[in-house]
């Protein structure tokens, strides 16, 4: 295809306008929590801006986008899974599923599932200390250059050498509970559209180690895509990160936001994601 039929293509396509929660540019290194933090130290030292941006309709290009391309690609596919929130089943019934996804979008040898998310929206969420895992509203990339290797080397350390040896790529799925989906759709960035200098290292703290992410600098050329009215047959897989330098895209932005378009009593956003580690002999 060529560049102009690319153009001609973005151009035609529906969008909304909505806002992105975007790191402030800062000189310490961000850090977040993922527990409550000693007593005197904030959550976070980050604080992030809403800038409005354009996120076109993905459908209609889902058949022109890939993880290798675009970081990202839209996907059917009917889960045999009763209850998402029954981690034993999504473990037993939708870990396969998922894996056998990921191996046909990606032609990886081997895909290790390493944990999964669900969420539910509730208000006030943040007084409520059993509050279910809550949409993410705020621009990110779930792992690194660094971290996304180091992740092989906590979870199989036997064998870490030997599988970085080759292509290494982090890779989420994310699908809906309940459709269609109005309440806190997924955005994600097309992974070609940033540049280097948008990706910012952060601390994410666990109670036991510390993780890397990237938190996000807003740039006016980034390119962002959701799904509307999204449906528990539709999946969205997102490249986090891969230790390949020959593909246009490696590392993935993405973020909840509000739909302007959503009805005012849409049922609040349920969903999951599963978290894999990909591997390729090269």
């Amino acid at each position: 295809m060529t560049l102009q039929e690319n153009l001609e293509i973005l151009s035609n396509l529906s969008h909304v306008t909505a806002d992105m929660n975007y790191l402030v540019p800062m000189t310490e290194r961000p850090r977040n929590y993922t527990f409550d933090p000693p007593a005197g130290v904030p959550r976070t030292n980050a604080e992030h801006e809403a800038h409005a941006v354009k996120i076109r309709d993905a459908r209609p290009i889902a058949d022109h986008v890939s993880l290798d391309a675009n970081g990202f690609a839209l996907l059917q596919h009917r889960s045999a899974v009763k209850d998402f929130f029954d981690d034993e089943e999504v473990r037993r019934v939708y870990y396969p599923e998922v894996e056998r996804l990921v191996k046909q979008a990606t032609g990886a040898y081997r895909v290790h599932i390493f944990d999964h998310t669900t969420r539910r929206r509730v208000p006030d969420a943040e007084t409520q200390a059993d509050a279910p895992r809550q949409p993410v509203r705020r621009v990110h990339i779930d792992h690194t250059a660094r971290s996304g290797p180091q992740r092989v080397r906590d979870l199989l350390p036997d064998e870490a050498e030997e599988l970085l040896m080759g292509r290494v790529q982090v890779i989420n799925l994310w699908r809906p509970i309940k459709g269609p989906l109005q309440d806190s759709p997924l955005a994600v960035c097309d992974a070609t559209t940033i540049h280097s200098d948008d990706l910012v290292p952060s601390d994410l703290v666990y109670p036991h180690r510390v993780g890397e992410t990237y938190s996000v600098k807003y740039n006016p050329t980034h390119r962002w895509y959701y799904v509307p009215q999204m449906q528990t047959d539709e999946a969205l897989l997102l490249k986090c990160s891969d230790t390949s330098t020959g593909v246009p895209a490696r590392f993935t932005p993405h973020s909840a936001f509000t739909d302007p378009t959503a009805a005012v009593d849409a049922p609040p956003r349920e969903s999951i994601e599963v978290r894999t580690l990909v591997f390729h002999r090269s």
